[in-house]
Protein backbone atom coordinates (compact mmCIF):
# COMPACT_ATOMS: atom_id res chain seq x y z
CA UNK A 1 0.00 0.00 0.00
CA UNK A 2 1.57 3.46 -1.13
CA UNK A 3 1.18 6.20 1.88
CA UNK A 4 -0.14 9.04 0.72
CA UNK A 5 2.99 10.92 0.08
CA UNK A 6 4.34 8.22 -2.33
CA UNK A 7 1.25 8.42 -4.01
CA UNK A 8 0.97 12.08 -4.98
CA UNK A 9 4.06 13.00 -5.36
CA UNK A 10 5.40 9.79 -7.42
CA UNK A 11 2.63 7.29 -8.31
CA UNK A 12 -0.27 10.17 -9.65
CA UNK A 13 1.68 11.34 -12.27
CA UNK A 14 2.55 8.06 -13.40
CA UNK A 15 -1.30 6.79 -13.64
CA UNK A 16 -1.88 9.77 -15.08
CA UNK A 17 0.53 10.06 -17.92
CA UNK A 18 -1.06 6.28 -19.15
CA UNK A 19 -4.73 7.76 -19.02
CA UNK A 20 -3.48 10.76 -21.01
CA UNK A 21 -1.43 8.64 -23.34
CA UNK A 22 -5.16 6.50 -23.89
CA UNK A 23 -7.66 9.51 -24.49
CA UNK A 24 -5.36 12.57 -26.18
CA UNK A 25 -8.74 14.50 -26.35
CA UNK A 26 -11.66 12.26 -25.91
CA UNK A 27 -13.26 8.86 -25.41
CA UNK A 28 -14.98 9.00 -28.59
CA UNK A 29 -16.26 5.03 -28.26
CA UNK A 30 -17.38 5.97 -24.83
CA UNK A 31 -19.11 9.29 -25.45
CA UNK A 32 -20.82 7.95 -28.70
CA UNK A 33 -22.99 5.31 -26.70
CA UNK A 34 -23.50 7.43 -23.23
CA UNK A 35 -23.86 11.39 -24.19
CA UNK A 36 -24.83 12.44 -20.91
CA UNK A 37 -23.74 11.13 -17.63
CA UNK A 38 -25.27 8.24 -16.01
CA UNK A 39 -24.50 6.55 -12.68
CA UNK A 40 -23.66 2.60 -13.40
CA UNK A 41 -21.62 -0.20 -11.97
CA UNK A 42 -19.30 -2.72 -13.59
CA UNK A 43 -17.51 -6.01 -11.64
CA UNK A 44 -14.07 -6.75 -11.74
CA UNK A 45 -13.63 -10.47 -12.39
CA UNK A 46 -10.90 -12.93 -11.83
CA UNK A 47 -10.11 -15.06 -15.22
CA UNK A 48 -7.22 -17.73 -13.82
CA UNK A 49 -5.76 -18.38 -10.30
CA UNK A 50 -2.85 -16.10 -8.88
CA UNK A 51 -2.00 -13.82 -6.20
CA UNK A 52 -4.04 -9.95 -6.69
CA UNK A 53 -2.15 -6.45 -6.71
CA UNK A 54 -2.57 -3.10 -7.36
CA UNK A 55 -6.10 -2.40 -6.03
CA UNK A 56 -4.95 0.89 -4.94
CA UNK A 57 -3.73 2.03 -8.43
CA UNK A 58 -6.31 0.23 -9.85
CA UNK A 59 -9.16 2.17 -7.98
CA UNK A 60 -6.95 5.63 -8.11
CA UNK A 61 -7.61 5.22 -12.20
CA UNK A 62 -10.91 5.92 -12.03
CA UNK A 63 -10.85 8.69 -8.96
CA UNK A 64 -8.57 10.51 -10.57
CA UNK A 65 -10.90 10.92 -13.95
CA UNK A 66 -13.92 11.17 -11.04
CA UNK A 67 -13.32 11.66 -7.51
CA UNK A 68 -17.11 10.30 -6.87
CA UNK A 69 -16.39 7.11 -8.65
CA UNK A 70 -16.47 4.20 -5.79
CA UNK A 71 -14.63 0.98 -5.55
CA UNK A 72 -15.63 -1.98 -2.80
CA UNK A 73 -13.25 -4.75 -3.00
CA UNK A 74 -13.65 -8.49 -1.49
CA UNK A 75 -10.54 -9.01 -1.91
CA UNK A 76 -6.78 -7.54 -0.47
CA UNK A 77 -3.13 -6.85 -2.23
CA UNK A 78 -1.39 -10.07 -1.28
CA UNK A 79 -4.58 -12.70 -1.24
CA UNK A 80 -4.53 -15.85 -3.94
CA UNK A 81 -7.83 -15.44 -6.05
CA UNK A 82 -9.62 -17.96 -8.22
CA UNK A 83 -10.30 -18.16 -11.40
CA UNK A 84 -14.49 -16.87 -11.91
CA UNK A 85 -14.13 -15.29 -8.18
CA UNK A 86 -15.63 -11.88 -8.27
CA UNK A 87 -13.18 -9.57 -6.87
CA UNK A 88 -14.53 -6.16 -6.36
CA UNK A 89 -16.95 -3.79 -8.26
CA UNK A 90 -16.96 -0.38 -9.11
CA UNK A 91 -19.95 2.45 -9.11
CA UNK A 92 -19.91 5.80 -10.85
CA UNK A 93 -20.27 7.68 -14.49
CA UNK A 94 -20.31 5.00 -16.88
CA UNK A 95 -18.69 6.97 -19.13
CA UNK A 96 -15.37 7.05 -16.55
CA UNK A 97 -15.35 3.61 -15.88
CA UNK A 98 -15.41 2.56 -19.84
CA UNK A 99 -12.86 5.73 -20.31
CA UNK A 100 -10.23 4.16 -17.51
CA UNK A 101 -11.03 0.37 -17.68
CA UNK A 102 -8.40 -0.40 -19.87
CA UNK A 103 -5.74 1.60 -18.28
CA UNK A 104 -6.33 0.29 -14.34
CA UNK A 105 -6.58 -3.09 -15.92
CA UNK A 106 -3.38 -2.67 -17.07
CA UNK A 107 -1.38 -1.93 -13.76
CA UNK A 108 -3.89 -4.37 -12.51
CA UNK A 109 -2.86 -7.50 -14.68
CA UNK A 110 0.97 -6.11 -14.27
CA UNK A 111 1.16 -6.22 -10.91
CA UNK A 112 -0.92 -9.07 -10.23
CA UNK A 113 1.29 -11.28 -12.88
CA UNK A 114 4.53 -10.29 -11.13
CA UNK A 115 2.99 -11.28 -7.38
CA UNK A 116 1.82 -14.32 -8.81
CA UNK A 117 5.43 -14.96 -10.33
CA UNK A 118 6.91 -13.87 -6.81
CA UNK A 119 5.02 -15.67 -5.00
CA UNK A 120 6.02 -19.16 -7.06
CA UNK A 121 9.35 -18.30 -6.58
CA UNK A 122 9.65 -17.80 -3.13
CA UNK A 123 7.82 -20.55 -2.07
CA UNK A 124 10.60 -22.70 -3.57
CA UNK A 125 13.34 -21.49 -1.45
CA UNK A 126 10.50 -22.16 1.94
CA UNK A 127 12.88 -23.99 4.75
CA UNK A 128 15.97 -21.76 4.07
CA UNK A 129 17.11 -18.55 5.18
CA UNK A 130 17.81 -17.24 1.51
CA UNK A 131 15.83 -13.78 0.74
CA UNK A 132 14.26 -13.65 -2.73
CA UNK A 133 15.32 -10.23 -4.51
CA UNK A 134 14.34 -8.12 -7.45
CA UNK A 135 16.68 -6.63 -9.88
CA UNK A 136 16.48 -3.00 -12.12
CA UNK A 137 15.18 -5.33 -15.00
CA UNK A 138 12.12 -3.15 -14.92
CA UNK A 139 9.34 -1.79 -17.41
CA UNK A 140 10.73 1.74 -17.79
CA UNK A 141 8.75 4.57 -15.33
CA UNK A 142 6.94 1.25 -13.81
CA UNK A 143 9.71 0.25 -11.38
CA UNK A 144 7.56 2.05 -8.81
CA UNK A 145 4.76 -0.47 -9.59
CA UNK A 146 6.90 -3.57 -10.24
CA UNK A 147 8.90 -3.39 -6.76
CA UNK A 148 5.42 -3.11 -5.07
CA UNK A 149 4.56 -6.08 -6.91
CA UNK A 150 7.34 -8.71 -5.79
CA UNK A 151 7.14 -7.52 -2.30
CA UNK A 152 3.76 -8.11 -2.25
CA UNK A 153 3.93 -11.78 -3.68
CA UNK A 154 6.48 -12.62 -0.83
CA UNK A 155 10.00 -11.09 -2.32
CA UNK A 156 12.52 -8.30 -1.18
CA UNK A 157 13.71 -5.17 -3.13
CA UNK A 158 17.20 -4.82 -4.28
CA UNK A 159 18.32 -1.18 -4.76
CA UNK A 160 15.88 0.93 -6.07
CA UNK A 161 17.87 2.94 -8.66
CA UNK A 162 21.43 4.39 -8.98
CA UNK A 163 21.57 6.30 -6.13
CA UNK A 164 20.33 3.58 -3.60
CA UNK A 165 24.11 1.79 -3.12
CA UNK A 166 27.41 1.13 -4.53
CA UNK A 167 27.29 -2.19 -7.26
CA UNK A 168 30.28 -2.44 -8.64
CA UNK A 169 29.52 -4.67 -11.96
CA UNK A 170 31.89 -6.01 -14.43
CA UNK A 171 32.45 -2.34 -16.59
CA UNK A 172 32.93 -0.63 -13.37
CA UNK A 173 35.58 -3.37 -12.41
CA UNK A 174 36.94 -2.76 -16.31
CA UNK A 175 37.37 0.77 -15.87
CA UNK A 176 38.90 0.77 -12.24
CA UNK A 177 41.43 -1.67 -13.19
CA UNK A 178 40.36 -4.46 -11.18
CA UNK A 179 38.15 -5.40 -8.28
CA UNK A 180 40.82 -4.40 -5.50
CA UNK A 181 40.60 -0.50 -7.04
CA UNK A 182 37.11 -0.57 -7.61
CA UNK A 183 36.40 -1.61 -3.81
CA UNK A 184 38.90 1.09 -2.56
CA UNK A 185 37.65 3.96 -5.17
CA UNK A 186 34.38 2.70 -3.73
CA UNK A 187 35.35 3.38 0.11
CA UNK A 188 36.71 6.55 -0.45
CA UNK A 189 33.68 8.08 -2.70
CA UNK A 190 30.62 6.58 -0.74
CA UNK A 191 28.90 7.76 2.14
CA UNK A 192 30.41 5.50 5.31
CA UNK A 193 26.75 4.10 5.19
CA UNK A 194 26.31 2.54 2.10
CA UNK A 195 27.54 -1.15 1.72
CA UNK A 196 29.67 -2.08 -1.09
CA UNK A 197 28.58 -5.28 -3.42
CA UNK A 198 30.82 -6.71 -6.18
CA UNK A 199 29.77 -8.37 -9.27
CA UNK A 200 32.22 -11.52 -9.28
CA UNK A 201 32.98 -14.17 -11.98
CA UNK A 202 35.22 -16.74 -11.11
CA UNK A 203 37.28 -18.15 -8.09
CA UNK A 204 39.83 -15.77 -8.68
CA UNK A 205 37.90 -12.45 -8.49
CA UNK A 206 35.45 -13.68 -5.42
CA UNK A 207 39.41 -13.89 -3.65
CA UNK A 208 40.13 -10.42 -4.27
CA UNK A 209 36.85 -9.77 -3.49
CA UNK A 210 37.38 -10.81 0.03
CA UNK A 211 41.03 -9.40 0.22
CA UNK A 212 39.29 -6.16 -1.33
CA UNK A 213 36.71 -6.19 1.94
CA UNK A 214 33.72 -5.95 -0.26
CA UNK A 215 30.51 -6.43 2.35
CA UNK A 216 28.33 -8.38 -0.37
CA UNK A 217 29.83 -10.65 -3.22
CA UNK A 218 27.24 -11.64 -6.07
CA UNK A 219 28.05 -14.65 -7.62
CA UNK A 220 27.15 -14.12 -11.37
CA UNK A 221 26.01 -17.21 -13.68
CA UNK A 222 28.75 -19.70 -11.81
CA UNK A 223 28.02 -23.44 -11.71
CA UNK A 224 26.81 -25.28 -8.45
CA UNK A 225 30.63 -26.56 -7.93
CA UNK A 226 32.12 -22.66 -8.24
CA UNK A 227 29.53 -21.07 -6.09
CA UNK A 228 29.86 -24.30 -3.57
CA UNK A 229 33.81 -23.65 -3.47
CA UNK A 230 32.97 -19.67 -3.73
CA UNK A 231 30.67 -20.03 -0.01
CA UNK A 232 33.78 -21.85 1.08
CA UNK A 233 36.41 -19.06 0.20
CA UNK A 234 34.37 -16.42 1.44
CA UNK A 235 33.69 -18.17 4.71
CA UNK A 236 31.38 -15.92 6.42
CA UNK A 237 33.46 -12.50 4.99
CA UNK A 238 30.82 -10.93 3.27
CA UNK A 239 27.56 -11.17 2.55
CA UNK A 240 26.39 -13.72 -0.71
CA UNK A 241 23.98 -13.39 -3.24
CA UNK A 242 23.43 -15.79 -6.36
CA UNK A 243 22.23 -14.04 -9.77
CA UNK A 244 22.26 -14.85 -13.54
CA UNK A 245 19.59 -16.24 -15.17
CA UNK A 246 17.83 -17.36 -12.25
CA UNK A 247 14.63 -19.13 -13.27
CA UNK A 248 12.27 -21.27 -10.78
CA UNK A 249 14.20 -24.12 -11.93
CA UNK A 250 17.21 -22.74 -10.70
CA UNK A 251 15.96 -21.34 -7.56
CA UNK A 252 15.22 -24.92 -6.60
CA UNK A 253 18.59 -26.05 -6.94
CA UNK A 254 20.15 -23.56 -5.24
CA UNK A 255 18.68 -24.62 -1.26
CA UNK A 256 21.25 -26.23 -0.35
CA UNK A 257 23.83 -23.11 -0.58
CA UNK A 258 24.46 -21.51 2.14
CA UNK A 259 24.04 -17.91 0.45
CA UNK A 260 22.11 -14.76 2.05
CA UNK A 261 20.41 -13.65 -1.39
CA UNK A 262 19.35 -14.73 -4.75
CA UNK A 263 18.44 -11.73 -7.29
CA UNK A 264 15.67 -12.33 -10.18
CA UNK A 265 15.42 -9.92 -13.19
CA UNK A 266 12.70 -13.23 -14.17
CA UNK A 267 10.23 -11.48 -11.23
CA UNK A 268 9.91 -8.22 -13.44
CA UNK A 269 10.74 -8.52 -16.85
CA UNK A 270 9.53 -12.23 -17.66
CA UNK A 271 6.26 -12.75 -15.22
CA UNK A 272 3.18 -12.94 -17.73
CA UNK A 273 -0.14 -11.14 -16.56
CA UNK A 274 -2.93 -12.01 -14.42
CA UNK A 275 -5.94 -12.45 -16.42
CA UNK A 276 -8.46 -10.11 -15.15
CA UNK A 277 -11.89 -8.31 -16.36
CA UNK A 278 -14.19 -5.94 -15.62
CA UNK A 279 -18.05 -7.24 -16.82
CA UNK A 280 -21.40 -6.80 -16.40
CA UNK A 281 -21.60 -3.53 -17.05
CA UNK A 282 -25.24 -1.69 -15.84
CA UNK A 283 -27.29 1.26 -15.22
CA UNK A 284 -28.18 2.22 -12.05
Amino acid sequence: MYDPITMKLNVEPLILSALREDITSEDVSANCVMPEAKKGTVDLICKEDGVICGLQVFERVFTLLDENVEARFDVSDGDEVKRGQKLGTLRGDMRVLLSGERTALNFLQRMSGIATFTRHMAELLDGTSIRLLDTRKTTPNNRIFEKYAVRTGGGNNHRYNLSDGVMLKDNHIGAAGGVAEAVKKAREYAPFVRKIEVEVEDLDMVREAVRAGADIIMLDNMDHDSMEKAVEIISGRAEIEISGNVTPEKAAEIRDLKVDYVSSGALTHSAPILDLSLKHMRPL
